[in-house]
């Protein structure tokens, strides 16, 4: 059914404002305008009255006529005839008169003043328009209009698109007056005279509404319908002007809304799609790639400089070979060759390499005492260590001397304890090793002689001093069985960050980097230091290497004792021989060396100074290795002429000494039971002098204790430092996390996007209630839910890797005194650029295709704060989990805090059900809350948005509050993530 032309004509003349007839019967209306004066003012003029001749034409048609500005500020709210009182107070400025130019719908022309040269277009009638009211002629021209009004609304009254429906008015005369037309509705026929009228929809609109769409038109004269998008109507709803570029007009828009800045909006525009955040991301981007370009680029060049020359030295080097033996070939050609002569073997041993580093120490020659460190001997590689470790102690007696009598340890909930009446004494500088067969207690005796497990009886005495082994914890070195080390470092990076963090603080960063640089070259490592560590599965060095590596993270520290557990395990075997040299040396300048070594080579067993043999957890043996042989001969044990004593040894304190000793109990018991018998009371009664520092000595070392270990500030910055660098090596994690965050930002802003933006439906105002298509709540939960699944996705495994993949480093640095705040701070602040990025790669993506109500930069608060918790949440599962099974699981976590965010079953039912304390610790809620507020709080002019916030049971406009909780729970995860790195697996800390 269609309207019929007078019906529409007279539709179109109704008076929308005010409306007067002027002293020469002209008709002058007032209307909303969007033109220019072209005069010198320049104005924009926003309502304008227009004069016609013509009382019974439509004024809101055409440009014709004389236009007269308003006098008063514009004040144009669509009011209606009822209301033209008001004219008054917005009279007509009669000293100039205007003719509007330009197209006519109002908005692009312009008001010139009305002057000779354009007199003539105007018509006679026109011309004599004068704009000044005729109040009786105005009265009956209110009278006759009401009259037609009242007449033709009866006739248009039953008139709907829908054959045989009647018309319902809304409201009454007063609400229309008091309220209007409400805001983001276009009511272009209704006013006090004719109110806005419901009609029963056709079926084609039916159907669009329950599709939650909106009707394209009225379905009555004077029904109103929401102002379409790509459009705003003003306040009054008497206008549907198209959205001017640079803004954007979604549905219901009453004002156009600026676009952002990099928004491409031509005029029609209904949803804000910004390129600025992408173009930024993109210029970020390709910065990182550059970046990497020309470090990929300086390192080749930096390897085929020193592939294509080689080092000053070794050409130095090479060159004084080659001299000595043409030398040496021009005197071996004067000699006969059946004579032989002393100068020949003289020249070929002068070609021999020295010592050097260390191994100085294995000279023959080779004394340490207190003249040492003397400066006015030649500085040499070892020299110039110990000169670090005299000034590191204050003092050059470096060792420490160990005694312990009846040491007992019992688990608490054994049976029997796993080391008992162990008596002995350790004198510093010593190379002692503890040896004994599997499950003899050689770890446990070392684990609480070097204070990593308290005793449960017994004495242990340091220095000669009963003390706590764990006061010495900054002097005492451990290098665990498995080399410990970061991968992702270099050689000389991990002993530099060993040093920087416990060496004293008093130290400069040049003292702490001629020290490693010292210590590398007595090491022997000063050609690796710059090459990669790297993993068993991937090694870069050799396994010797790597052990010397972990041996010299510890050295670093400078210490006074070093332990070590079975520092040759997995090891060939001339790298464990080296090994073993190298730890004799270190006891020969005066470091307690304390080692667990199973089934040791000969000549290894010959470095040693002093032996320990357990068995069953008591004392089978302890005193110099020269002594073992001697002491198991007088028990009646046959040794071999030409074996190897270790293992005839092993083989004895194994139960297995009966194949060297036919006639006598051989078992175990029976050695426990003849060396405490016979031999305890003597190591306690040896002469303690040598073990016994002086007081000057004693103060001394107090002070080195008490000044090692940088402060807790520095060490956060070291350990900021190093974990950067791992990021650094580790760059293809970090461009396959950030890769990841920009597929998903992709694929779920790709999942919003035929929604443009319009997510959210409500309840109109009363009373039209009844022209809304059917409400959706869902919408903008469903798409919090999509975001935080995804985030979960995304941040989840990485933010494992933060601690998971680096317990045994953490544990061993603990155990050695390292800050456990500070590595715990250090390695948080490091991943925070990480997060960043990662938020902004997704948000950017997802908000150029989903284009939300939501600005960009509360989108991007809330997807950043919701990755901190995530990561945050992952360290929690770390903490609690093995290695392999914490990405899995720190997944599965994100999954579950993602659907837990009120959407179904929504927040008002898990109230009711008592349980709305687990969906608020749920950082999926407050996430999900903070995009519910946002989206839909600036339709609140249109919607009843009161209603879907109490269906849903989100708190509206706490935006702010919803971004603390998030920051609250990303943060109470770390606090709770710290402690289980700190009080979970304490005993490997200690």
């Amino acid at each position: 059914m269609a309207f019929t032309p007078q019906q529409q004509e007279f539709v179109e003349g109704l008076p929308k404002g005010p409306d007067f007839i002027d002293s020469n019967q002209c008709r002058c209306s007032l209307q909303a305008t969007n033109v220019q004066q072209s005069d010198s003012s320049n104005n924009l003029v926003s309502e304008a009255w227009r004069c016609t001749s013509n009382a019974t034409s439509n004024p809101y048609s055409g440009v014709s006529g004389k236009w007269f500005i308003t006098q008063n500020l514009p004040n144009v709210n669509g009011t209606d005839l009822a209301q033209n009182e008001s004219w008054a107070g917005n009279p007509p400025k009669l000293d100039t008169t205007y003719i509007l130019q330009g197209p006519d719908n109002r908005h692009n022309g312009s008001l010139a003043p009305l002057d000779d040269s354009n007199q003539n277009t105007l018509s006679s009638d026109d011309q004599g328009c004068t704009g000044s009211n005729d109040s009786d002629s105005s009265t009956l021209w209110y009278s006759q209009v009401q009259t037609q009004l009242k007449d033709k609304a009866q006739q248009l009254r039953f008139t709907c698109l829908q054959q045989g429906s009647v018309a319902l008015a809304y409201g009454n005369t007063s609400q229309f007056i008091n309220n209007g037309c409400p805001a983001g509705f276009f009511c272009q026929n209704s006013s006090a005279m004719v109110l806005p009228q419901y009609c029963p929809p056709v079926t084609g609109c039916q159907l669009a509404r329950l599709a939650e769409q909106q009707c394209p038109i009225p379905m009555g004269y004077f029904e109103p319908i929401i102002c379409a998008q790509g459009n705003y109507c003003p306040r009054g709803g008497k206008m549907q002007i198209p959205c001017p570029e640079g803004h954007f007009c979604p549905y219901g828009t009453y004002e156009p809304q600026k676009c952002s800045p990099g928004a491409t909006c031509p005029v029609g525009s209904y949803y804000n799609m910004s390129f600025l955040p992408l173009a930024i991301l993109i210029i970020v981007d390709v910065a990182i790639v550059v970046i990497l370009l020309i470090w990929k680029l300086r390192q080749w060049l930096h390897k085929r400089r020193h592939s294509s020359k080689p080092p000053k030295g070794l050409m130095r080097r090479a060159g004084t070979l080659i001299e000595m033996t043409k030398r040496n070939n021009a005197a071996y050609q004067s000699l006969d060759d059946e004579d032989h002569h002393p100068m020949a073997e003289a020249r070929i041993t002068s070609l021999q390499r020295s010592n050097t580093g260390f191994m100085a120490a294995m000279e023959s020659d080779f004394v340490y005492d207190d003249n040492f460190v003397t400066e006015d001997k030649p500085s040499s590689e070892l020299q110039l260590f110990v000169q670090s470790l005299s000034r590191c102690m204050d003092t050059t007696k470096f060792g420490l001397s160990f005694e312990f009598e009846n040491l007992q340890f019992k688990p608490r909930k054994a049976d029997k304890p796993i080391l008992s009446e162990v008596t002995g004494r350790i004198p510093y500088g010593s190379f002692c090793a503890v040896m004994g067969g599997s499950g003899a207690g050689k770890s446990t005796f070392v684990n609480v002689l070097m204070g990593k497990q308290s005793h449960t009886g017994g004495v242990t005495k340091v220095n000669g001093m009963e003390s706590k082994i764990s006061k010495y914890k900054k002097i005492i070195g451990y290098v665990p069985q498995d080399d410990i080390v970061l991968p992702e470092l270099t050689v000389r990076e991990n002993i530099l960050h060993s040093a920087r963090i416990r060496l004293p603080a008093s130290w400069k960063p040049s003292e702490i980097e001629s020290h490693v640089d010292v210590l590398l070259a007595c090491l022997q490592l000063s050609h690796v230091k710059d090459s990669l560590v790297g993993s068993p599965a991937a090694p870069v060095i050799s396994g010797g290497q790597r052990k010397r590596v972990s041996i010299g993270m510890e050295l670093a520290a400078a210490p006074m004792a070093l332990f070590l557990d079975e520092p040759t395990s997995g090891l060939d075997a001339t790298s464990a021989s080296s090994i073993m040299s190298l730890l004799k040396a270190l006891s020969r300048i005066g470091i307690t060396i304390v080692a667990i070594i199973h089934q040791p080579r000969q000549e290894i067993y010959e470095s040693l100074d002093e032996i320990i043999l357990l068995g069953q957890g008591r004392m089978l043996f302890q005193g110099q290795r020269e002594e073992v042989q001697t002491y198991f001969e007088q028990l009646g044990f046959m040794f071999p002429e030409h074996g190897n004593p270790a293992d005839v040894i092993m083989d004895i304190i194994a139960g297995q000494g009966h194949v060297y000793k036919k006639v006598g109990d051989t078992s175990i018991t029976a050695l426990i039971d003849n060396w405490k018998n016979t031999h305890d009371a003597q190591i306690l009664r040896r002469p303690a002098s040598s073990t016994t520092l002086t007081h000057k000595e004693m103060s001394a070392l107090r002070r080195s204790i008490w000044h090692r270990g940088a402060f807790w500030w520095g060490q956060i910055y070291y350990c900021f430092q190093r974990a950067m660098l791992q990021q650094w090596r580790t760059k293809a994690s970090f461009f396959f996390e950030m890769g990841t965050a920009s597929l998903a930002g992709f694929l779920a802003g790709l999942t919003e996007n035929s929604n443009h933006g319009n997510i959210f439906i409500g309840n109109y105002f009363d009373p039209y209630l009844v022209l809304g298509p059917a409400t959706n709540y869902e919408s903008v939960p469903q798409m919090s839910l999509l975001i935080g699944l995804s985030v979960g996705l995304i941040a989840a495994s990485p933010g494992v890797k933060v601690f998971g993949e680096e317990k045994l480093v953490y544990w061993r640095e603990a155990a050695s005194g390292h800050n456990k705040f500070a590595y715990y701070i250090g390695k948080v602040f490091s991943v925070l650029p990480r997060i960043l990025l990662a938020a902004f790669h997704f948000n950017v993506l997802f908000m150029v295709l989903a284009t939300p109500i939501i600005s960009w930069q509360d989108s991007f608060s809330a997807t950043l704060l919701y990755f901190y918790t995530i990561y945050g949440l992952a360290s929690v599962v770390s903490m609690l989990f093995r290695r392999e099974d914490g990405p899995l699981l720190a997944v599965l976590a994100g999954l579950i805090v993602g659907f837990l965010n009120g959407m179904s079953p929504t927040l008002s039912q898990v109230f009711s059900w008592h349980m709305g304390w687990l969906w608020q610790a749920s950082p999926g809620t407050w996430l999900a809350e903070a995009f519910f507020t946002q989206n839909i709080t600036p339709l609140g002019y249109l919607y009843v948005i009161e209603n879907a916030s109490n269906q849903a049971g989100y708190t509206l406009n706490r935006f702010s509050f919803d971004m603390v909780m998030l920051l609250v729970l990303g943060t109470a995860y770390r606090v709770i993530a710290f402690f289980g790195l700190v009080f979970i697996n304490r005993s490997k800390q200690k």
